[in-house]
């Protein structure tokens, strides 16, 4: 098994070195194939050699089996252990790939969760006062940041550890500003008048008196000690707004992403550019958004056209 850990330390330190990957996704890698050895060592498999094509798929097997472990997820866990096995081959461990032919199980199709334009307007108005309403400003600074930053997530849709990284040079000007997505890869995305009002009554208003609070810090978003802003505070923010909303559906920040795609699609715009925007390494990833458009469109004709219906 010594030999087998040494094949993963060095999967890991590849894929920190050359990939440049992010410490939460490495850390994700490290438990998937903690769990794969962990099964072949169960299986009495101590070397890389003694691994056939049977005990890959024996494997997938046994993830399947897993009581709550959902398809996505055991599609997940198999990608990583197919990645092992073809970087044992490229580093000339193993003379051939076992894992190629093992395929995950099909994940059924979610679509994702957005809400209306009219509910994410409802939203933003519950999370803190218009950009130019100065009134009880000094009693709640709060909640200016608070309207800055779902004002951003939505005219962005950026991921909230987008957010939650983001420093005061990522905003390039007020029209623009640069997010650092996985993998640490970077794009520049529009940011709408809205967003720009929000985030500048913020900066001129609120920030300042935030950074006093502790030592110099480059990140845009402060918490009340003057440090940056943690992801857990941001769902706290949602939650909080969303709740003040009634919207009585569920939000989250992911919600504000799947939105932004979904409402950019249905005002006609190119998916290819949504997915630049989004970030996205495929444009499969970002086509799953098209079926939420369609569903409307499906929608929308069943109860409008006379003869949709008998």
């Amino acid at each position: 098994m010594a030999s087998l850990q040494r094949s993963v330390d060095s999967y890991l330190r590849h894929l920190t070195i050359e990939r440049g990957m992010a410490k939460n996704t490495l850390l994700a890698y490290k438990r998937d194939l903690a769990k794969y050895l962990h099964f072949l060592q169960n299986n009495g498999i101590a070397d890389s050699a003694d691994i056939h094509e049977s005990i890959v798929r024996n494997f997938a097997q046994s993830l399947v089996s897993e009581k709550g472990l959902v398809a996505t997820s055991v599609a997940r866990i198999l990608a990583v252990v197919r990645g092992f096995h073809k970087f044992m081959l490229f580093e000339g461990i193993t003379d051939n790939d076992v894992s190629a032919a093992v395929k995950p199980p099909k994940a059924p199709k979610r679509l994702p969760k957005a809400i209306s334009i009219q509910e994410i307007e409802i939203l933003l108005q519950a999370s803190g006062p218009e950009p130019d309403d100065t009134s009880g400003v000094a009693a709640d600074i709060i909640r200016v940041r608070d309207r800055a930053i779902l004002e951003l997530l939505y005219a962005t849709g950026a991921r909230v550890s987008e957010i939650v990284n983001m420093d005061l040079d990522d905003l390039i000007d007020p029209e623009i500003v640069r997010l650092f997505g996985k993998g640490s890869k970077e794009r520049i995305v529009p940011v709408g008048k809205y967003a720009q009002a929000a985030v500048a009554a913020y900066l001129v208003r609120v920030r300042p008196t935030l950074a006093t609070l502790s030592l110099g810090t480059p990140a845009l978003f402060l918490n009340q000690r003057g440090s940056r802003l943690s992801r857990q505070s941001i769902w706290q923010i949602i939650s909080d707004s969303a709740q003040a909303a009634k919207l009585g559906v569920e939000v989250s920040p992911h919600t504000f992403r799947h939105s932004f795609a979904t409402h950019l699609l249905e005002g006609g715009a190119d998916v290819r550019v949504v997915q630049e925007l989004l970030g996205h390494a495929s444009v499969t990833t970002t086509q799953i958004y098209t079926l939420v458009t369609v569903d409307a469109l499906r929608e929308i004709y069943a109860s409008s056209h006379p003869r949709a219906q008998r």
